[in-house]
């Protein structure tokens, strides 16, 4: 699934989608540990009884666990400008959370390339749409556009 973009073609790849990324299951496990790590424990990610009792019917992932796992999905999307040994996250134009990720949910990541911007001649700014959608679910959880500065 990975795309290597010639230096000199990066305007042809403007627009370009990519496959879609596996299947990855958010379970309780995951959404406890990221409770931990956040500090962020209300009932409706970490107290199934109590979230059994809401219109969601069960736990919920933290949308930002959501958004925390595009840096997974990143990698299996493999897009780079040819030449890049080394990226960084470069931060986020825009992030909305569309649908909630219920336990035991598996989403993906479809991503669309925005744009490729040469900010000086070994690097290159990378904005990607990443989509996560839901598995069975008829909106996505979250769509995010994902600046990347790629060192070449």
């Amino acid at each position: 699934m990975s795309m290597l973009i010639p230096r000199d073609k990066v305007a042809d790849y403007i627009g370009a989608e990519l496959e879609p990324t596996e299947w990855f299951e958010i379970d309780q496990a995951r959404i406890d540990a990221f409770a931990d790590c956040t500090l962020d424990h209300q009932f409706i990610h970490v107290d199934p009884r109590a979230a059994s009792q809401t219109p969601l019917g069960s736990t919920v992932a933290h949308g930002f666990l959501t958004l925390s796992l595009l840096s997974h999905f990143a990698e299996q999307l493999g897009i780079a400008i040819e030449g890049t040994h080394m990226a960084m996250n470069y931060g986020l134009d825009r992030v909305r959370f569309v649908s909630p990720v219920k336990v035991n949910s598996r989403v993906r990541v479809v991503a669309r390339v925005l744009d490729i911007l040469e900010k000086s001649p070994d690097q290159y700014l990378v904005t990607l749409q990443m989509t996560m959608e839901i598995e069975g679910g008829h909106k996505p959880a979250l769509i995010a556009e994902w600046l990347i500065m790629q060192f070449v």
